[in-house]
Parts: C-alpha cells; structure tokens; sequence
C-alpha cells in the first residue's frame, strides 16, 4: 500500500509527464516547420521505399496505383502520448510517379493513451476533386470535407477499380509500437519546403 507521500509524488510525476506532452503537442502544431528535419531528397527516398514495401503487401493498393490522380504518401509518422499526445510526419505527394509537393501530417490528441508507435500511411485520391482540394487549402484536416475510406484488410480484398472509381482512400502500413488504435482522423495536413 502507498504512503501519502508516494501517492503524491506519483501524482505529480504523472502531472509532469502530461505537461510535457501536451508542450511538445502545441509545439509540433504551432510550429511544425521547425520540427521539419528531412530533405527533399530524404523524403523521395523514403516515399519510395513505403510504396515498395505497401505495394508487396497489398496487392488492393497497388491495383488502385493504376488509376490514382495523385498518392499522398508520409512513410514514418511518429505518434506518442500519454494522457495528452501528438504526431507528426513528413511525406510527398506524387502524381503520375513523380513528386509535385510535401507535406506533413500533425495531430494532438487527449485521452486514455500511453505509449509510442511509429507508422506509415498513403492517401489514393482517384478524383481530380480530392486532389484539386489538397492543393488550394491551407491545411486539410482529415474528418472535414473531403471524406476519407480507411482501408482495413477486409476492404482491401474487395477493393477493384469498380468498386472504388473516386474519392480517397487510406492504406496503413509499418506500424510498430505499443499503442493500440490507429487512426488519421484530426490529422492536419499542410504543404511545406523541405531542405535541401
């Protein structure tokens, strides 16, 4: 049994830990550019690599390649909280197979959560009019207009180009860690310039 002064210490460990979460949280969302370390090379790279890996993996992705306007990819999104938490990941948007602009991806969240994780995940827009969105906002968030399909497994072994003729939708992959949902909703997404 704890003594009254370890139940108070531990409170406020636990105080001090959600603090800095939530810092970090309004930092990465207040000033996402200064947490903005990779190069556009870097991206390139790494985008590539993602795809790779996700078209071996699901073949429902790689069939929807074939007819996508534009793929928005962010290889390595790193999420982490407890109590209050946030995540944050760069990524590019390739159309045609070639890079057009880079993004990140920023969410803060508060709740029951405890733990880090890291994954990836890939916007397919099959419609110009997602696309033409993404491009003229100043900051998309996921959850308003336009709408996203998220899909799971299930989804991708019934997925086939006539089933899915517009809008977006979302392939996870890489996940690792020890948090248990995962989830884009909120998910602010904004384009930025990479260093060289």
């Amino acid at each position: 049994m704890k003594t009254q002064n370890e139940q108070g210490v531990f409170q406020r460990a636990m105080m001090s830990i959600a603090c800095l979460g939530l810092l970090l949280a309004v930092f990465v969302l207040t000033f996402p550019q200064a947490v903005s370390a990779a190069t556009a090379q870097e991206i390139d790279r790494d985008v590539s690599n993602a795809l790779s890996t996700l078209y071996k993996t699901t073949p429902g992705a790689k069939m929807l390649a074939k007819s996508a306007k534009g793929i928005l990819v962010f290889p390595s999104i790193i999420k982490g909280g407890l109590i209050i938490g946030g995540e944050y990941g760069e990524g590019a948007l390739r159309v045609k197979g070639k890079t057009t602009g880079y993004y990140n991806t920023v969410s803060a969240s508060y709740g029951l959560q405890a733990g880090a994780e890291s994954f990836g995940y890939a916007l397919f827009f099959l419609d110009n009019d997602g696309l033409k969105y993404l491009n003229k906002s100043d900051g998309w968030e996921i959850g308003v207009e336009p709408n996203v399909v998220l899909v799971d497994q299930g989804v991708a072994r019934s997925l086939t180009t006539t089933t899915a003729k517009s809008g977006i939708y979302a392939f996870f992959f890489s996940q690792k860690g020890l948090m248990a949902d995962l989830s884009i909703q909120g998910s602010k997404i904004t384009k930025i310039t990479p260093g060289k």
